[in-house]
């Protein structure tokens, strides 16, 4: 199942200063994800810089890519499915989501689609209810409107209902956090 439409609106400028809508339609960068059936992400905009040039008013969605580029920032949906008698290859969804921070074998055992980004991130539980998995074993469960913080630390989503469960992620790329070294 594919994730539904998602509708996307781009605001930016004239060269006169006045203000317009860039972008309007269906967003078309999706991606089914491969070894994770039913898992879906619908890129909306990403930046590769800081502070973001506030003047460009090119389409900045590029293909998937799971992590953000140095100074950048993504902005996406993702549709994660429910998880009963679903078998995950952590490999192939990692490949497909061409992520620098794959779950190691030790990651794995807690959970399969355990993983890290170098990015702080901001999530939103859009609809349905999930599971968020540290490697501590402490979870944090979460249902439509709750939010999320996330810096930079090891995860997994856990969808242990009958439903999908729809979030909103913003991205920013990030400083690896001091515990970890440089890995």
């Amino acid at each position: 199942m594919a994730l539904r439409s998602i509708r996307r609106i781009v605001t930016g400028h004239l060269p006169n200063g006045e203000t317009t809508v860039l972008f309007n339609g269906t967003a078309t960068e999706v991606l089914e994800v491969t070894g994770w059936p039913g898992a879906a992400v619908t890129e909306l905009w990403s930046t590769d810089e800081v502070p973001v040039d506030l003047d460009r008013t090119e389409d900045r969605v590029r293909p998937m890519r799971h992590d953000p580029t140095p100074h950048g920032t993504l902005f996406r949906v993702v549709e994660i499915p429910p998880e009963q008698g679903l078998s995950i290859d952590t490999d192939a969804a990692f490949e497909a989501m061409q992520s620098t921070n794959r779950p190691d074998a030790a990651s794995k055992k807690q959970h399969a689609g355990m993983h890290r980004t170098d990015s702080i991130d901001y999530i939103v539980v859009i609809s349905g209810e999930m599971t968020m998995l540290m490697t501590n074993g402490t979870e944090a469960a979460l249902k439509q409107g709750d939010c999320v913080v996330q810096q930079g630390t090891a995860h997994a989503w856990v969808n242990r209902s009958p439903e999908p469960c729809v979030i909103a992620a913003v991205l920013v790329d990030g400083k690896r956090p001091a515990a970890l070294g440089d890995e």
